[in-house]
């Protein structure tokens, strides 16, 4: 029987689409935070939320990570009513 060329670390199709959404949710964060006036806020949001993702990069278990990505949309939210609300002040 032939090797197969898929590599052992491959994710199967479910967790690839789980990563799509957590990279996608921390590209929208990082251009939420870009709409930040103060840069000293602004470098504190991005420190804050490379690290956040970077500490939960191992977690594996589907349940945890759905619910960290539906958290992270709901920062994200509060994070853009915040802004709005700034700006139209």
């Amino acid at each position: 029987m032939a090797a197969s060329r898929i590599p052992p670390a491959a994710l199967n199709f479910k967790q690839f689409l789980q990563r799509q959404k957590v990279l996608s949710l921390y590209r929208s964060i990082l251009r939420t935070i870009r709409k930040v006036p103060n840069k000293e806020d602004q470098q504190y949001l991005e420190n804050w939320a490379r690290e956040e993702f970077k500490r939960n990069k191992n977690v594996k278990e589907e349940d945890v990570i759905r619910m960290m990505v539906t958290q992270g949309r709901r920062q994200l939210q509060d994070l853009t009513r915040t802004l709005q609300l700034a700006q139209s002040s």
